[in-house]
This record gives structure tokens, sequence and C-alpha cells, in this order.
């Protein structure tokens, strides 16, 4: 029987492992590419740390509990009955004159600005998992394919892992990319999917791309991390910051609340608009993803004039309801801070220049 047990054993640590050789998991830094990342303040004992100490799991919780949560108990309404509604606008003919932005559910969205078009964290395949259909999208955000997408300018990769950056969704997107901006150590992904590797901008913390005279694009922290197999933080996560002679635009990631975010709306003066996570959180993993509250707390540390919550209303990656992440942060806002929300259905174009666009709570009508 010892002898039945420990083969089994064996065959699933080598099942696991050839299936992990897919070129879906993505390649780590090589070895020169590595002495490159070690130059980076950030990069501290083998891995890119972030600026304040980030537990994975918060302290007195359990991971074994975690796990087991996340196995067996059945948590209620995490997926959505009804269909999540959607419009499907005609991004290949939007006027290149209008800045304006189109979400796709979860943290995907485009970005059209003086006249640029940007694309971030797109996942067009279906699934926010390597292990097919394990964590399927919710029904009725699947409207949006690769196919749709005009020439992108810029592609914008907050961080590698696969709710974020989608190795179906990037192949077929190859052709129309004209270049990539990710973190550093994201570029050995591409490279290994064999993306031309002058089209790769990697950057850390703190940089910037001049796009041209009236647009740069800056790079900044968040409280998160990354990696794509059992290696942890072997690349760097990112926000982004678009700014114009007229208009400042900040594009969060995947971030825990931290100082960042008002050293940000110091530095920059305020933003006109801010793009923010908003779901998946857990009390757990709170120093990882902001809880609805703090979402509202780190708006106002940006001095934003409006918010756009993300990072829900497509995949179920925590145990909260569906629709728990916009029904409390409209809540605690309506109480509290009153700040101007953003909440399109997908498809919907937000036209960055209209302060006085109104929405919908349309996720109150579902089940």
């Amino acid at each position: 029987m010892t002898i039945l047990f420990m083969s089994a054993v064996l065959l699933i640590i080598a099942a696991i492992f050839l299936y992990m050789q897919h070129p879906k998991f993505g390649k780590a830094p090589s070895k020169n590419h590595l002495e490159v990342l070690e130059k980076s303040p950030n990069f501290k004992e083998g891995t890119f740390q972030n600026i304040h100490s980030t537990p994975y799991i918060t302290e007195g919780y359990s991971m074994i509990k975690i796990a087991y949560d996340f196995i067996f108990t059945q948590f209620p309404r995490t997926v959505p009955l009804d269909t999540i509604p959607s419009i499907k606008t005609d991004l290949k003919n939007l006027p290149v004159n209008e800045d304006v932005l189109v979400w796709f559910g979860h943290s995907s969205y485009f970005i059209q600005l003086n006249g640029i078009r940007f694309l971030i964290d797109p996942v067009f395949s279906g699934n926010a998992s390597p292990i097919p259909r394990s964590n399927k999208s919710f029904t009725g955000t699947d409207i949006y394919t690769v196919d749709d997408m005009p020439t992108i300018d810029y592609l914008l990769i907050s961080h590698d892992h696969y709710d974020h950056l989608d190795y179906e969704t990037i192949l077929k997107l190859k052709p129309k990319i004209n270049r990539v901006v990710c973190g550093l150590g994201v570029g050995s992904h591409f490279e290994h999917w064999k993306f031309d590797s002058s089209k790769i901008i990697e950057k850390d913390w703190n940089e910037k791309v001049v796009i041209d005279n009236n647009i740069t694009l800056h790079t900044a922290t968040a409280r998160h991390f990354s990696g794509r197999g059992f290696t942890r933080s072997n690349t760097l996560w990112l926000s982004f910051i678009l700014q114009t002679p007229t208009f400042k635009m900040y594009l969060g990631g995947d971030s825990g609340y931290d100082t960042h975010f008002a050293e940000l709306g110091k530095k920059f003066d305020g933003f006109d608009f801010a793009i923010l996570e908003n779901g998946q959180y857990n009390k757990a993993w709170q120093e990882l993803h902001m809880l609805p509250e703090e979402v509202l707390k780190a708006t106002l540390d940006l001095k934003a004039a409006r918010l756009f919550p993300v990072h829900s209303s497509k995949f179920k990656l925590a145990f909260h309801p569906w629709d728990e992440p916009l029904e409390l942060l409209s809540k605690h806002n309506k109480n509290k801070y009153h700040l101007p929300l953003v909440t399109p259905i997908i498809g919907e174009i937000i036209y960055l220049n209209n302060s006085k666009q109104i929405f919908t709570p349309w996720w109150k009508e579902l089940n």
C-alpha cells in the first residue's frame, strides 16, 4: 500500500510538472535579465518588495482555513443568477478625437486619450485561471473578443496574475499591439510568447514613458505581489498615471491600502479620474486588496475628482456576494464620502471629459 501511495503521489507531481511546462505559465526572468532586475531598489533578498511590510495572510487568519473555504465552503450569491448586462460599442470606429473609456468587466478596459489607444489587462478567454474552465466568467460578460479590438498603441499590464495577464488573449492580440508597457521582469513572459523585444517596455516604479508632446505615461507603486507559478514576486507590479496638459488619470492595478495613494495625490496635485480595484477582497488578505471603504479613502488620498471602481462583476475570486463590492462602496459613499462614482455597464462609453455623465446602479436589478 505504501508503494502504491508513493507511486500515485509521484505521478501527480510529474503530471503537475509536465502541465506547468505549458507556455501559458510564462517564463521566469533569465540569469541575464535577473542581473538587471537586481539593480532595482525595490528588489531585495531575491524578490520584489512592497514599500511596507505586506503579509499574504492577515494576522489572525490561517492559509489552511482559507484553502478549505475555497474548496469546500459554499458562500451565498458569489455568482449571479441573471445575465450581466452589456453594450457592444464599435471600438474600431470611435472618433479618434474623443477621449473615452470602455470597460470589459473585472480589470480590463480600453482607453482612448489624445488620439492614443490603450488596452489595460485584457482577459477575453472567459477564464481567470491557468486551469481550463476552473474560473469561468459570469454569463453576459464575454461579448467582446480580440476581433473587436482596434490597433492598440500601448498595451498596459499592471502585473502578471492570470486575471490580468491572460495567455490566450495576449497571443491573439499580438498582431494588433504596437507597444507593451509592464513591470520589471514581466517582459520575460512576452519574450517567451515570441513578442518582438523591441516592442516591450519594462519599467520600475516612478519612471515614465513620454508618448508624445501631449501625453506621458508614468509608472507608480502598488501594494500587491506577482507570480504565475510557485515562485512569488519575481516580477514587479505597477500602477499607472496618464497625464496630458489638461487631464490626469490614475490606473490603480491591484493594491492594498497604503500611504502611496496620498503620496501620489500630493506628487501629481490630484487627479481628474481614478480607477481603483474594488472586489475580490477579504479581511484575510486585506493588505493585498482593499475593502470597499478603503477604496473611497484611497480616492480621497489621491485627491481624485471621480472614481471608477473595477475588479468586480466578471469572475469569482473571493467569498463575498458578486454584487457586494459595488453595493457596499455605494452605501459607504452615500453615507459619508459623497464622491462622484463612475459605474458603467460593460461596453458603455465613459466620456472622460464629461464630469456630469450619469450612470445607473445596474447591479441592483439583478439576482
